[in-house]
């Protein structure tokens, strides 16, 4: 560049002649001109960028030409001879950073134009165009996306994502939230956090959202709702995804079964027959056997487990019989907590009733009897009940001395009213019955043998009629 100056200055002075003889060299001041095309930005992704669409100044001048490639301080990176191998440059390889491109028109005995010198130190006659600059930006990375996942009940309660964070080092010119379903279809674009944090997401009824962060560079197609984020187009990255899971309110539906009656009668007592309702919703779910107070017994996990309870070891009682359906995070479904305590997303189905009934007839003292059938009534007196007695229904039998039933006095009263004269010679037994409804074979002419049902009967009082 001073040499150029210095040899226009000597020709205003006059030291050279304004016109050469032929068989005098003429003097050439080299002109680069002007260098069109650019400026170009890059991505360094690992895909080859190359420049196009530079042209040289058609009145450049100089008997040497070049093109040089050098960084934002001068030094010299490559020196393509032509149009062709400038075109040919990977600027990719480059690394990120910023290139320019120059022009360079000179004569021979130029020194400096080396790669790795600087172009700031070029000796000789030469002229350097204005740079093309070349920015080789870094590929766009939206980084690690912290927090989560979420799970929320579709209840009409508003749901809002919280402690959402981006990284620190996520890079890109442009940036958005995504908000898609599990397909990649996309639901929303809440531009920054605080809308990101503003979305219901109660309003978008049960399903699965993933929330993603997008960097990208100018120019990004497919980032609109409606379209899918596999489709996206152009310099842009996606970070990993957030899952949102919006769930339905639990619901336990309608269990089917029973009531049960059972006899604690030492007999092993299991419930058949229950059935839970197929549109049945929640994440988790188990049976709860409570007492009638809903003080909570056992929570068999499954119908088979609940088939295999022994109700008969529970004693007298009442039990109730629940679904419950539920979400993670519920409390108070514990042995000994009460089912009214419970605390989080859950449902609870109707109840069926299992009655534990504990019949004992107890023992019964007076006698043995003896009467002479003579014609004169005999009856019995002095019969007494020990108190230790239990069961719902109650009476008294008297048979004979091998079971077969001959009356049914309902009461004490009416034992000692019986005129056992009229039965004439033979044995009877005196019992007292305590039974549940539903007792079959309690009536004269069967026999205590083949009672069934819940009952209980005492020891027996000798007769004798002679």
């Amino acid at each position: 560049m001073m040499i150029r100056k210095m040899i226009l200055a000597l020709l205003s002075l006059g030291v050279f002649a304004s016109s050469c003889s032929d068989d005098e060299t003429s003097l050439i001041i080299p002109n680069a001109g002007i260098l069109i095309g650019g400026p170009f930005t890059f991505f360094v992704d690992g895909i080859p960028d190359n420049v196009s669409g530079i042209s040289t100044d058609a009145n450049a001048v100089g008997s040497n030409s070049t093109f040089v490639v050098t960084d934002d301080l001068g030094n010299i990176l490559g020196l393509p001879p032509t149009l062709a191998a400038l075109e040919g440059v990977n600027f990719d390889d480059a690394g990120e950073g910023v290139c320019f491109i120059w022009y360079l028109r000179y004569e021979d005995g130029l020194t400096g134009a080396e790669v790795g010198m600087n172009a700031n130190n070029l000796e000789g006659s030469f002229d350097l165009s204005n740079s093309i600059s070349v920015f080789r930006n870094p590929e766009p990375n939206a980084g690690i996306l912290s927090g989560g996942p979420f799970t929320f009940i579709v209840d009409g309660m508003p749901d809002n994502v919280s402690g959402i964070s981006t990284d620190a080092n996520a890079i890109g010119t442009n940036s958005t939230f995504v908000v898609t379903d599990d397909l990649g279809n996309i639901l929303g674009l809440p531009p920054t956090l605080a809308a990101l944090e503003g979305v219901n997401f109660d309003d978008a009824g049960t399903g699965v959202c993933l929330i993603w962060y997008l960097r990208f560079e100018d120019g990004l197609m497919g980032a609109e709702v409606g379209m899918n984020a596999d489709g996206l187009q152009g310099t842009f990255n996606l970070s990993n995804s957030i899952t949102v899971n919006r769930k339905a309110k639990p619901e336990a539906g309608t269990l089917s079964g029973g009531p049960f009656t059972f006899c604690i009668d030492g007999q092993v007592d299991n419930l058949t027959g229950i059935s839970t309702d197929s549109n049945a919703v929640g994440t988790n779910s188990t049976f709860v056997i409570t007492d009638d107070l809903g003080n909570i017994l056992g929570m068999p996990p499954t119908l088979s487990a609940l088939e295999g309870v022994n109700f008969d070891s529970a004693g007298a009682g009442v039990c109730l019989i629940w679904y419950l359906r539920f979400e993670d995070g519920l409390m108070g479904a514990e042995v000994g907590m009460n089912a009214n305590n419970l605390q989080g997303y859950f449902s609870l189905s109707n109840a069926i009733m299992v009655t534990r009934n504990e019949v004992n007839a107890g023992a019964i003292t007076g006698g043995p009897f003896t009467f002479d059938v003579d014609g004169t009534p005999d009856f019995v007196t002095g019969i007494t009940l020990d108190g230790t007695a239990k069961g719902t229904n109650s009476t008294w039998v008297i048979t004979d001395a091998s079971g077969n039933i001959l009356g049914l006095p309902p009461t004490l009263s009416a034992v000692e009213g019986v005129n056992f004269d009229e039965a004439g010679t033979g044995v009877c037994l005196i019992w007292y019955l305590r039974f549940e409804n539903g007792l079959v074979g309690a009536t004269m002419g069967e026999n205590t043998n083949n009672l069934q049902g819940c009952f209980d009967l005492s020891n027996p009082i000798t007769v004798n009629r002679i």
